[in-house]
């Protein structure tokens, strides 16, 4: 039954869209444009896994799953911190690199032929790809989006710890746990353990919808600029 644990995350997936779709579209913040989309390919990711569980293993799903979910990941979430918390020349910049890089890796996965192992029992592998070199770009990617989502998350709780211990930094301490659940679970994937992966997945979301909703119903004011500059209101982090 762990193998249909996706198919939760991805309705949970969703309903955090249809929460925070009407929230980006009252503000139009750059940074809540990004953590749309990372919603939006969290939930994708776990589309796949559900299609694998139900309708089999293929090849086309396979790919898919792994650039939605290798590839991509955590990147969009970690790209919205970044334009919350630090200067835009540099947020464009990161973006423009990393979209780069993804678009690079991505072809390569597309292009890569199947190479199924011997004693194959269908679980979602990167193992199957014949060029296992593609391999190689998923954990400078995910180090990224974790330094970026995990470190900024707690770089807020810390800041907010130091105001007023108050929704902004248990939220914020909710994110970064939400953030760090999903890299454990790709680690044992890699290893062969994808069930891992789709409890953490679930669980990293709740997390991470969880800390957005505390600080989106605060009314403090923000300790970020850029928030401050775009909004006037509280959103993530």
């Amino acid at each position: 039954m762990v193998s249909y644990i996706p198919v939760l995350t991805t309705l949970f997936s969703i309903f955090f869209l249809c929460r925070i779709i009407p929230h980006y579209l009252s503000r139009k913040s750059p940074y809540l444009l990004w953590w749309t989309l990372g919603v939006l390919t969290f939930g994708l990711g776990t589309l796949t896994e559900s299609i694998n569980a139900i309708f089999g293993w293929s090849e086309w799903n396979t790919k898919i799953w792994y650039i939605v979910g290798a590839l991509l990941g955590g990147y969009p979430l970690a790209q919205g911190t970044i334009y919350l918390l630090m200067k835009k020349s540099f947020a464009d910049i990161s973006t423009v690199l990393c979209t780069a890089v993804i678009v690079v890796a991505a072809v390569c996965v597309l292009l890569s032929p199947i190479a199924i192992p011997e004693g194959y029992d269908h679980r979602l592998t990167g193992r199957v790809f014949e060029w296992q070199w593609v391999r190689a770009f998923s954990p400078l990617l995910n180090l990224y989006a974790f330094v970026f989502l995990f470190g900024g998350a707690v770089y807020s709780a810390v800041q907010y710890f130091a105001k007023d211990r108050g929704p902004r930094f248990l939220g914020n301490i909710l994110i970064a746990i939400g953030a760090l659940l999903p890299g454990i679970g790709g680690s044992f994937t890699r290893f062969g353990y994808v069930e891992v992966l789709y409890v953490t997945e679930l669980v990293g979301l709740i997390f991470i919808y969880f800390g957005y909703h505390m600080m989106r119903k605060d009314r403090t004011v923000s300790l970020h600029a850029n928030q401050q500059a775009w909004e006037g209101a509280p959103s993530p982090n």
